[in-house]
């Protein structure tokens, strides 16, 4: 077991945000964020703990560049800042309590024009939370959305979603996008996104799976723990990354699975 408790041969991380710092001014914190990863996929909801309103909601790939340092890149398939075309690219040091700080630089949303500012971030594991007794293992899956056929050149209207659970915390993040298929002086498809609010639900589990937040025009109508749509006689419906499952009639492709 990790320092958490969490398994040491587990490749999910469960965090949460102690600070964000754009310096020189202080650091401080104003959300209620939770960010899970299972193997090489993430979602990322942060909370504005004053509105109730998502600060920020993204969705994708965690791509470890190096090592030492430890440089992490995520890919935003879902971007509730509309920021598809800036590169999140993090380097990561761990501090002397065992806390992670986090720098780069990325928009910064609450100037006009959100201009590319550097910025520090502290990060802590969380233990995981465990799911529903009498289950034989824990698990963790990422699932994201089909978009269907795109292999032509022109506009495309997609509702993207990701659902993801880790152990006995879910989360599922949607937005509506309108992919751009063009090709370029090479000859290579480039796809140019843009996307409208992004709504959220976040659930965990106590003595039944529990809203935590349900937000956005959609958030009421995303797939909810309480259908207990991921198992079948306690047995997990998928398990290998690649194949496919339809939930309520929508195409999703299993991105990551672990059983602990």
């Amino acid at each position: 077991m990790s320092a958490t408790g969490n398994p040491t041969t587990s490749t999910c991380r469960f965090s949460t945000r102690v600070s964000l710092r754009w310096p020189p001014e202080p650091a401080h914190e104003t959300t209620d964020t939770i960010v899970m990863s299972v193997q090489d996929w993430y979602l990322d909801l942060r909370i504005d703990k004053e509105t109730g309103e998502i600060d920020w909601a993204i969705a994708g790939q965690r791509l470890v560049e190096s090592e030492e340092p430890l440089r992490v890149t995520f890919t935003h398939e879902i971007d509730s800042h509309n920021a598809f075309d800036s590169v999140d690219s993090g380097t990561f040091v761990t501090l002397p309590n065992g806390d992670d700080l986090e720098t780069g630089s990325m928009p910064r949303p609450d100037l006009p024009g959100a201009p590319e500012t550097e910025y520090e971030e502290v990060w802590r594991e969380l233990p995981f939370t465990p799911g529903p007794k009498g289950a034989p293992k824990e698990i963790a899956w990422v699932l994201e959305s089909e978009d269907g056929d795109q292999d032509t050149e022109g506009e495309f209207a997609v509702t993207k979603t990701f659902l993801g659970r880790l152990w006995g915390t879910y989360l599922a993040l949607e937005q509506a996008q309108v992919h751009t298929r063009r090709k370029d002086s090479s000859g290579e498809w480039t796809v140019k996104k843009t996307g409208t609010e992004v709504s959220a639900r976040r659930e965990e589990w106590s003595s039944g799976w529990e809203d935590r937040y349900v937000i956005g025009g959609s958030g009421p109508s995303l797939l909810s723990m309480k259908s207990g749509f991921d198992v079948d006689d306690g047995k997990p419906r998928w398990s290998k990354p690649g194949e496919k499952v339809n939930l309520q009639g929508r195409s999703y492709i299993v991105r990551a699975f672990e059983e602990n």
